[in-house]
């Protein structure tokens, strides 16, 4: 059962990665209705009152009718405007971009906005000169938010939405099988044909319609499979399964009788025609929590985990990497479950110059923390939240 938890491009990822890191991702490449009222070409004489919000496609659920109080000026979002940007154009310094927010509260998260999206500005707060910082966000970067009226607060996530949009998972049914009992759609084509990988904003066809339920505005998470047959580190001739990557979200903008159009709205990888697409759930945001019994040696459970996949076929992992182990449900975990990662290390004590006859001890030392984010009966995906050096394939991992 398909269980989220709540950029290859190659190395592309980076540019991807980058667009994250300012406030409001770039507005969708998808066109919308205006607002039924006439914007002023001057910041600061927009009518007061109230005017009526055109429908549109959005994430969120916008208000219908934008009240625009006296001293504050209606933007309807465009595409590429972020929040930060528009701090920086109306409030003279993109640092104030939380005023906004905070006028605006029916965004649940900045870095989603969206072409039609209505929101209110108060010009009031704007500074007299575009390089002065107001009080208020003296210090902040772009991923706070103001607690009350002037308190920046921002807690450390060990799992946010875009580790959900790398996230890899194991199949042991094997992917085909998984696809088949998810009722996986698939993309069957793009807008630019010429071109093999996709990326953010590109325009692609998938083969689910209004005939299958498919809607205007509904969400996708988009699958590859990477490993196929994965082999038991442990031994074994059977493999443990299919891996499949989560790699992006795709929203449907026009829905047809069999098939739909749709865009990628946002994607960590690559994505290619043949991709699978399965029905998208909001993961939740996981606050950080460490824990402080990292002392060595570490006490292993008598059954531990062992690492058996890192993404990219690396060896070595590292924080923020996602891993899978090869335990899962039926030994307990579940998700937000904080484990120790762990190498055991023999060496010598004897005085004996014969290695078979060398008298050893055996200890464990402290690699780090890894999290659980998705569970399955006999296996799981961990996030690495703190590492002291690179965790390994085949290190183990204890409760």
């Amino acid at each position: 059962m398909y269980q989220p938890i709540c950029q290859h491009v190659g190395r592309l990822r980076a540019f991807s990665v980058a667009s994250s890191l300012v406030v409001g991702l770039l507005a969708l490449n998808a066109a919308a209705p205006g607002l039924q009222a006439q914007e002023s070409a001057q910041v600061g004489t927009a009518p007061q009152g109230a005017v009526k919000v055109e429908p549109h496609a959005s994430r969120w659920d916008y208000p219908k009718e934008l009240n625009i109080p006296e001293g504050s000026k209606s933007h309807l979002v465009e595409k590429g405007d972020t929040l930060w940007d528009l701090a920086g154009k109306y409030l003279g310094n993109p640092y104030a971009w939380p005023q906004i927010w905070e006028l605006n509260q029916w965004i649940k998260d900045p870095h989603w906005i969206y072409p039609g999206d209505p929101l209110v500005i108060d010009l009031s707060r704007a500074v007299a000169n575009a390089g002065s910082v107001p009080p208020a966000v003296t210090g902040l970067e772009p991923d706070q938010r103001l607690s009350g009226y002037s308190v920046a607060r921002k807690p450390e996530l060990a799992f946010s939405f875009q580790d959900f949009i790398q996230l890899p998972f194991l199949a042991p049914e094997g992917a085909q099988a998984h696809y088949k009992s998810q009722g996986a759609f698939r993309i069957t084509g793009n807008q630019r044909s010429e071109r093999e990988f996709l990326g953010e904003g590109e325009t692609i066809y998938i083969n689910g319609g209004t005939e299958q339920g498919v809607k205007q505005g509904d969400r996708f998470v988009i699958l590859k499979t990477v490993t196929t047959k994965l082999p038991n580190p442990r031994g074994g001739k059977k493999p443990m399964g299919d891996v499949i990557q989560q790699i992006g979200v795709i929203r449907v903008v026009t829905p047809m009788a069999k098939g739909s159009v749709a865009i990628i709205e946002r994607c960590m990888d690559s994505v290619e025609v043949g991709n699978r697409l399965v029905r998208f759930t909001e993961p939740a945001n996981i606050p950080l929590q460490l824990r402080t019994d990292t002392t060595d040696p570490v006490k292993m459970d008598a059954d531990p985990a062992m690492i058996v996949f890192a993404r990219d076929a690396r060896q070595d992992t590292s924080t923020g990497d996602q891993v899978i182990i090869d335990r899962g449900s039926n030994s307990g975990l579940k998700v937000g479950d904080v484990l120790l990662a762990a190498r055991s290390k023999t060496f010598p004590v004897g005085e004996a110059t014969r290695k078979k006859a060398q008298a050893t001890e055996t200890t464990t030392h402290f690699l780090g923390q890894i999290m659980v984010v998705r569970v399955e009966p006999s296996n799981a995906t961990c996030r690495v939240l703190r590492s002291e050096e690179e965790i390994r394939l085949g290190d183990l991992v204890t409760r």
